[in-house]
């Protein structure tokens, strides 16, 4: 009797092991996180990678993600550790960019977001293309030529700003329901957003039916997904329909 309880409690053991960030409700954490240091603008960029340790850096496609504004919280990059770390098993170099120090001001709430956020956008811009040249150096066997830009609210609008200004730089732009800076007018690199069924973008952020048609953006409205549960907050069934999308986004030609 004690073999085959024994026995049992052994397979209960193996099958937890084995089906490990085999479903989305249970996430990996990053595989490492380092403090980058820009010396030209005396600034630390902590961030987070995600990676699939079996396949050893060869040819990886790269993933460059930015967090929503998380109100100086040194942990914003990690919440969304269930998309990012289906991303890096499904094959991709995935770097969560942490933007906000708790030493920075507050992004102002009062005053036009196009101005009153823009030197934040701007930073972050610079933490991107930052981040990606360290890559560059630090992990040269990944696949450049496939860098997809991506970003959550106020990190989806740094990443539209940085698409905008180093598109020769970028392979795809996903954005999860930025709300305040409008498209570039490109047909490369591809662009997609996923829109969420509250928080409507300003005027002009979004591209006419006519203009995605001729410049091949995507827009797709998630009817039953807010904009804050876009991140870790996010239902089971959410958080799946959020990463089956950005799959089929990054799968596509």
């Amino acid at each position: 009797m004690k073999k085959l309880v024994f026995f049992s409690l052994f397979l209960f053991l193996f099958s937890c092991k084995t089906n490990r960030n085999s479903t989305i409700e249970d996430v990996s954490q990053p595989n490492k996180s380092v403090d980058y240091f820009d010396a030209s603008r005396d600034r630390k960029i902590p961030v987070a990678f995600y990676y699939n340790e079996s396949l050893a850096f060869k040819k990886m496609p790269v993933v460059i993600f930015s967090h929503g504004y998380g109100r100086n919280n040194p942990d914003s990059n990690l919440d969304y550790n269930y998309l990012l770390s289906n991303l890096a098993e499904k094959g991709y170099f995935v770097a969560s960019i942490q933007h906000e120090l708790p030493t920075d001001d507050l992004v102002p709430l009062e005053g036009k977001p196009q101005v009153v956020r823009r030197p934040n956008w701007d930073r972050g811009a610079e933490n991107i293309l930052f981040v990606l040249n360290q890559l560059k150096r630090d992990f040269t066997r990944l696949n450049y030529q496939k860098v997809t830009i991506a970003g959550h609210s106020n990190g989806g609008d740094m990443s539209v700003l940085f698409v905008e200004q180093h598109s020769d730089l970028v392979w795809k732009l996903i954005t999860l329901d930025q709300r305040r800076y409008p498209f570039p007018h490109l047909s490369k690199p591809k662009m997609y957003s996923l829109r969420s069924s509250d928080q409507p973008a300003d005027d002009g952020v979004l591209p006419t039916l006519e203009e995605q048609k001729k410049l091949g953006i995507t827009i797709i409205k998630l009817p039953n997904t807010i904009h804050n549960d876009m991140d870790k907050s996010g239902t089971i069934d959410q958080k799946k329909e959020i990463l089956t999308y950005f799959v089929k986004f990054l799968n596509e030609n």
